[in-house]
């Protein structure tokens, strides 16, 4: 990738980070340990296996695309959230659209009631994965006081062309009972997101780390901006601090998901201060957007402008998910 300057032409490696919640993507197969009959394609009463794989094509071809334009390539590495399964990462990755990439895959069962989990897609050519763990949440209902089943958090470390970065992937609690009656759940997941940050920056102050994920609150909410802090100015940021380029996005009036025709942006990638020196020799943060390409939009009927599902009241629509995917740019100076 190339910028043009009044004296020279500077090269850039480019390199797409990015996270998609992949809306209720279960296989067919009934596990008693779960919850997934509740599922929408265990629900459909015909073609449920024509459709798992429609879904799965559906999603692989949306990983395709993300950053494809800039970078002439799929994502370097890809957060998910809201799958059953391992074995849905691995049929996602072998795909006819990504299996040339040889994606590796990193996943942990959670104890999550429905039985959805997070994981963390990588191309083994450009990542190599140092650590891996898991991080459960321990909460208890604010009524019933009995545990709340809920995502464990991901905690990858590894080199990304030889350099080291942490991604940490999260899908938070639901706001199911309403926002501010399960607000106290996602408050907790943001306090164990930032005990892992601290434990990160702990041994290497100069850290970079990307917090990534579906944390059902927008950039504004109690659990991002008190919890986390992170600032909205990256001038303004101490060797610590953390940044979201989303929360400008959503000022804007930008959005990942619809409800009741308000706009959320509960999909968002945060980054440590360390990603935004100007010092480009190695990877720094360049760019952050929405991927919400016209075919992932609704394009008629009562949700027209909303993202594309994948399943309404009618069933499997041939759509996408009900969050559009986010995604970073990362550049660094390729050396002459």
């Amino acid at each position: 990738m190339f910028w043009g300057h009044t004296q020279e032409v500077k090269q850039y490696r480019v390199h797409t980070i990015a996270f998609y919640n992949l809306e209720n993507l279960f296989d067919t197969i009934n596990d008693p340990k779960k919850l997934d009959e509740l599922s929408p394609i265990m629900e459909l009463k015909s073609n449920q296996s024509a459709i798992y794989k429609k879904k799965v094509q559906n999603m692989a071809r949306v990983i395709a695309d993300i950053g494809y334009e800039s970078t002439n390539n799929t994502p370097a590495i890809i957060g998910l959230c809201e799958i059953e399964n391992r074995s849905i990462a691995e049929a996602i990755v072998n795909d006819s659209l990504l299996a040339r990439k040889d994606y590796g895959i990193i996943h942990y069962e959670s104890p999550d009631a429905r039985g959805i989990d997070v994981a963390l897609i990588y191309q083994k050519e450009l990542f190599s994965r140092m650590s891996t763990s898991n991080h459960k949440l321990n909460i208890y209902d604010n009524i019933s006081k009995k545990q709340v089943y809920t995502r464990d958090q991901l905690l990858v470390s590894g080199k990304l062309e030889g350099e080291l970065i942490h991604l940490i992937v999260n899908h938070w609690p639901s706001r199911r009972s309403g926002e501010l009656r399960s607000s106290y759940k996602r408050i907790a997941a943001a306090r164990l997101t930032k005990h892992i940050v601290d434990s990160l920056q702990i041994i290497d102050p100069y850290a970079k780390i990307l917090i990534m994920g579906d944390f059902n609150d927008d950039p504004i909410s109690p659990s991002i901006k008190s919890i986390l802090n992170p600032k909205k100015n990256p001038k303004r940021l101490g060797l610590k601090g953390l940044y979201n380029p989303f929360e400008k996005l959503y000022k804007d009036g930008l959005g990942t998901t619809a409800y009741r025709d308000n706009w959320s942006l509960f999909d968002q990638i945060i980054i440590t201060s360390p990603l935004l020196n100007k010092d480009y020799s190695s990877f720094q943060f360049f760019k952050a957007g929405i991927y919400n390409k016209p075919y992932l939009v609704t394009s008629q009927g009562s949700y027209k402008g909303y993202p594309f599902r994948s399943f309404s009241n009618e069933g499997f629509t041939n759509g996408y998910s009900d969050h559009f995917p986010v995604y970073v740019y990362i550049i660094k100076e390729m050396s002459n």
